[in-house]
């Protein structure tokens, strides 16, 4: 199983990557500091939809390209993966991302930071 944690965050990526470790030492994480390098290594030829991550965990609030408008671009590349599970992680609550997040068709979940082992293990879960 292949995870990706999309955040600008050093804190925020060490304590979601804690969070997936203990739920499982199985799968692989990578970790990336902005939407923006993710966009750019699934734009490229040599990238399929197979290549993506099982699991997905995308910061909402970021410089340069925010979690939304990565959704909107990751769409557009018409690269995708049925398996493929997306879970915003926010450090604010607000309630119009929440709203989004539930009826945006790429998006599984929404949690506030940091995700708790529970959350991490309701995610694994949906997966079995």
């Amino acid at each position: 199983m292949k995870v990706w944690i999309i955040d600008d965050d050093l804190v925020s990526r060490f304590a979601t990557q804690y969070g997936v470790r203990q739920s499982s030492t199985l799968c692989a994480i990578d970790i990336f500091e902005s939407a923006a390098e993710v966009l750019v290594l699934i734009q490229d030829e040599a990238f399929s939809g197979t290549d993506l991550p099982d699991i997905l965990l995308l910061d909402l609030v970021m410089p340069e390209m925010d979690g939304w408008q990565f959704l909107e671009a990751l769409e557009k590349t018409g690269k995708n993966k049925s398996s493929l599970r997306i879970y915003i992680l926010s450090a604010f609550s607000n309630s119009k991302d929440r709203i989004l997040a539930k009826e945006h068709p790429l998006v599984y979940g929404y949690f506030d930071k940091p995700i708790s082992k529970i959350n991490v293990d309701s995610i694994f879960k949906t997966l079995e």
